[in-house]
């Protein structure tokens, strides 16, 4: 049976002693995060997820969803009680408003709460995952009647949120959908098309079900300026709160996946469903944005997830395991075999995993942050400037953390030699769920070229500009330092390359756009390393003060500053190997006919 722990001492380390949670006391929500709340919160959610998520995760992935003859469907055992008890402790409104009953508390504490969903149960935590994104939406978008009638049971987890762009014909490319919406006398509209992949579109978990959905009203302006957004719920509401008829909205059928088994991903059938746009006419693209950006930021969380857990178990086993001998000698001289982490291949796979799950959750906790600095920062320069980062960020976290967390799950698998490829062991469950990440919310490459083609040159390059300097501002103090020196320098050399990547491509994709496109995929790693780079050198910096000051957890400060230098010196080299696949450029990749991809007879 897989185990998981939750990472509660790494956690309070980010939070307290990276972040500095309680130097942001001036800031609304802030306030309220004491250090006794934070603690509370941190060991309450680590212990929710740990007994109640967790036990359920194979579970869910051996039974899946059913779907009745009806339309409805049932989620695997134990998943309707494990939401039950999450509503009742409160923990979906952590950082929801307070005036629609949430507890406004920080984003960064809403961002634990993901983790922790994420790494016992990535299924599981796809139900309550997307209705925070489309609260978010209908606050920013919605009129004040649309807010008092769905955002209240919303944020108790009363109802559920989902989020409907695909269409069988499209995905990324948005402007392509068909889905109708004609206006009624009423003020509402009539909903009329197919949405696919509806992660959580039908369950028995809530008793309603508020669906975002894109569609397009009659004479629309073509492609994605023609789009707005609508509510849609499974059931009507009436004016005193109280659910009325069923909507004209169904699951035709659940998708048979790869993995992520619990959940139930939709094919959703609006037959003339009612319908209330959100936002202005034909501008719901940007509305939708809020949400996706929500979502993309989660799956980053889940890409982080499936690594941790993956992790956890490995170590485990690496340390019970016994085969072979330790090369230098033996290590157990009083057994007929070593342990298998005594050996340099296992070890590496395993501080690989060490060095990226820290490293990641550290870039996802400062990214929240941004998030809370962007929306409630006292000064306007700040809340522009937080906003610039987690923009510039958000795709280097989905798209850098989730191809990173994938390769952790497969290469926590191979920890297990055989036995990994065995289902009672977990590990394959654990990388059949990963690989979902890299895909959803707008696939990894969707990500780079997002990063590349619009966030890199957005406002005349300001956000990369500050990237740069923030960086370049921290290497060249660590640099005074002799303990850190050998970390700052390696990263000082990252960070160059990403500079002369970024110089490369403005000196030659004008000219070829194809260059961008080939690039792009290599710019978005070159950014991870160098993002997670900055966090290790942060994160060194403490562990060095603490121990100087004769801290009580010696053992932990040692270890952060050994993987800092592990990071220093197996990640940030490849750099060097990224920018010089960039500067390869797009003409050997573009050359060949369609047909000559094609295997001859």
């Amino acid at each position: 049976m897989p185990i998981y722990k939750a990472p509660t001492r790494d956690t309070r380390f980010v939070i307290n002693e990276l972040l500095d949670l309680q130097s942001y006391g001036n800031i609304p929500g802030f306030e309220e995060a004491t250090p006794d709340m934070v603690e509370a919160i941190i060991d309450g959610v680590g212990k929710f997820t740990s007994e109640v998520i967790q036990p359920l995760n194979q579970t869910g992935d051996d039974e899946g969803c059913i779907r009745h003859e009806d339309g409805s469907v049932t989620t695997p055992t134990g998943f309707k009680d494990a939401y039950r008890q999450y509503c009742e402790a409160g923990w979906g409104t952590l950082s929801l408003p307070v005036e629609y009953g949430g507890q406004g508390l920080p984003h960064v504490l809403g961002f634990v709460l993901e983790e922790y969903m994420a790494t016992a149960n990535h299924a599981f935590a796809m139900y309550p995952g997307l209705t925070n994104g489309a609260v978010s939406a209908i606050l920013a978008t919605g009129s004040q009647e649309l807010k008092e009638k769905y955002v209240h049971k919303m944020v108790s987890g009363e109802w559920l949120g989902t989020m409907n762009l695909t269409e069988p014909h499209c995905g990324t490319d948005l402007g392509l959908i068909k889905t109708k919406a004609e206006p009624q006398a009423d003020g509402s509209f009539t909903i009329s098309g197919t949405k696919i992949f509806i992660s959580a579109g039908e369950n028995d978990l809530a008793e309603n079900i508020i669906h975002l959905v894109l569609a397009k009203l009659p004479g629309a302006p073509e492609g994605s300026k023609g789009i707005s957004l609508f509510i849609v719920p499974k059931f009507l509401v009436n004016e005193d709160g109280s659910l009325g008829e069923r909507n004209a909205v169904s699951c035709g059928s659940i998708e048979h996946k790869m993995g992520i088994h619990g959940n139930a991903t939709c094919v959703m059938n609006y037959d003339g469903a009612k319908g209330w746009i959100v936002g202005e006419e034909n501008k719901g693209l940007a509305a939708m944005f809020i949400m996706m950006n929500a979502a993309r930021l989660g799956v980053g969380v889940q890409g982080l997830g499936q690594a941790e857990v993956a992790y956890q178990n490995a170590v485990q086993y690496a340390q019970d395991r016994r085969q072979g001998r330790a090369i230098a000698g033996r290590a157990d001289p009083s057994a007929s075999a070593d342990p298998i982490i005594v050996h340099p291949d296992v070890r590496r796979m395993l501080m690989d995993a060490k060095a990226y799950n820290e490293g990641m959750r550290a870039l996802i906790l400062w990214g929240a942050l941004q998030v809370d600095l962007s929306h409630k920062a006292p000064e306007e320069a700040d809340r522009l400037a937080a906003d610039d980062m987690i923009s510039l960020l958000t795709p280097v976290i989905k798209g850098y953390g989730t191809d990173k967390g994938f390769d952790i799950a497969v290469n926590m698998q191979q920890v297990f030699g055989g036995h990994g490829y065995i289902k009672e062991w977990g590990m394959e469950q654990f990388v059949r769920d990963s690989r979902i990440a890299m895909i959803y919310e707008g696939t990894n490459g969707v990500q780079a070229m997002d990063l590349c083609g619009r966030k890199l040159a957005a406002n005349g390059g300001r956000a990369i500009q500050a990237f740069f300097k923030l960086v370049d501002d921290e290497v060249a103090s660590a640099k005074a330092d002799a303990q850190l020196e050998p970390i700052a320098s390696r990263l000082e050399k990252a960070v160059g390359e990403q500079k002369a990547a970024t110089m490369w491509f403005m000196q030659n994709a004008m000219a070829n756009p194809n260059h961008l496109g080939a690039g792009a995929h290599h710019y978005m790693h070159i950014m991870g390393v160098v993002a997670l780079g900055l966090m290790w050198l942060r994160m060194a910096k403490v562990a060095a003060a603490k121990l100087a000051e004769g801290a009580d957890d010696k053992a932990f400060y040692e270890a952060k500053l050994v993987t800092a230098r592990y990071f220093a010196e197996r990640f940030t080299p490849d750099a060097g190997a990224l920018r010089r696949k960039i500067e390869a450029g797009a003409d050997a990749m573009m050359t060949l006919s369609p047909e000559q991809f094609e295997t001859a007879a």
